[in-house]
Order: structure tokens, then C-alpha cells, then sequence
């Protein structure tokens, strides 16, 4: 894949606000939409969740999960060549008190400061998605797999 492209690919992690976040839900896969915010400090994202959603739960009772994030769709492009980027991740809720929780929600709020009622609201919590791998597409034939040390490289790119 060319660097403008991988580029073009991690800059949606940035301008994008929302993601389909796919959980394991009673052995069958569900899908909904998060917002997230990418923590600038190791590249974890940040969403806010509440305890009645479904997703939250799935992400308790099985923490592995994938997040898809697609450049707006327009009318010259085909919908299978969309660029996306699809992470799977590892969730872990973060707890209420501490420099880490006041710095995610912080962040979050920079992005979308409409969300403050919702952490006044006990149900609600900050999950970090801590990405562990990376499906890149840029369109019909410029894909890329990253795990390891090229995912890391390439969440510090923008």
C-alpha cells in the first residue's frame, strides 16, 4: 500500500467522529454506532458507553471487539471502494476517579462537548478500545493487514 494512501487511512481515525463498533452479544455478533475520540498518548480510542446499552455489556462479558471507521461515501466512488479502516481491540472500562478518567473524559468532551450531560448520568463510562490489529483498505486492490509494531508505527503517522 503507498504512504498516501496508509496516510489518507489513519487520518479518518482523526476527522471521523463516529464508528460501528461489533461486539460478541450471546455468541452472535452485534453492531452499533459509538462515537470515539483516538487518545493522542498511545492511540487507544475512547468511547462513552452507557451500562443499559447492549454493547456495553458484550464488551464486559467478552472484551475483544472490532470498530470500522469509512470515509463519507460520494457519488464518484463505489461503495466496495470506500477507505475504511476496520481495528479489532481489546475494551477496558476505565474506572471513575483518577488522572486517567479526568484526562479521557477531558478529550472527549474537546470533541464532543454535547456529551457532558451524559457524565453526570452514574450508567455511563469510558471504555478504551486498545487497538491489537488492523485491516486497511484504500479501495479495489490497496489493502493492508497491521499487527504489532507496524500497527503502532502507523497509529503514530498523521
Amino acid at each position: 500500500m503507498e504512504a498516501q494512501d496508509t496516510l489518507l487511512l489513519r487520518r479518518l481515525l482523526d476527522v471521523r467522529p463516529v464508528a460501528a463498533l461489533a461486539t460478541l452479544h450471546r455468541g452472535e455478533p452485534a453492531l452499533s454506532m459509538v462515537p470515539f475520540v483516538l487518545r493522542a498518548d498511545d492511540h487507544a480510542l475512547l468511547i462513552h458507553v452507557s451500562g443499559l446499552a447492549t454493547h456495553t455489556r458484550d464488551m464486559q462479558e467478552h472484551a475483544r471487539v472490532s470498530l470500522m471507521v469509512m470515509a463519507e461515501a460520494t457519488p464518484e466512488t463505489m461503495p466496495q471502494a470506500l477507505p475504511r479502516v476496520a481495528l479489532q481491540a481489546d475494551a477496558r472500562v476505565l474506572p471513575r476517579e483518577g488522572e486517567e478518567y479526568e484526562a479521557a473524559k477531558a478529550l472527549y468532551l474537546a470533541r464532543f462537548p454535547d456529551a457532558a450531560m451524559t457524565f453526570e448520568l452514574a450508567d455511563f463510562s469510558i471504555v478504551v478500545l486498545e487497538p491489537v490489529s488492523a485491516r486497511l483498505v484504500a479501495g479495489f486492490g490497496r489493502a493492508d493487514a497491521l499487527v504489532g509494531e507496524r500497527l503502532a508505527a502507523w497509529l503514530r503517522s498523521s
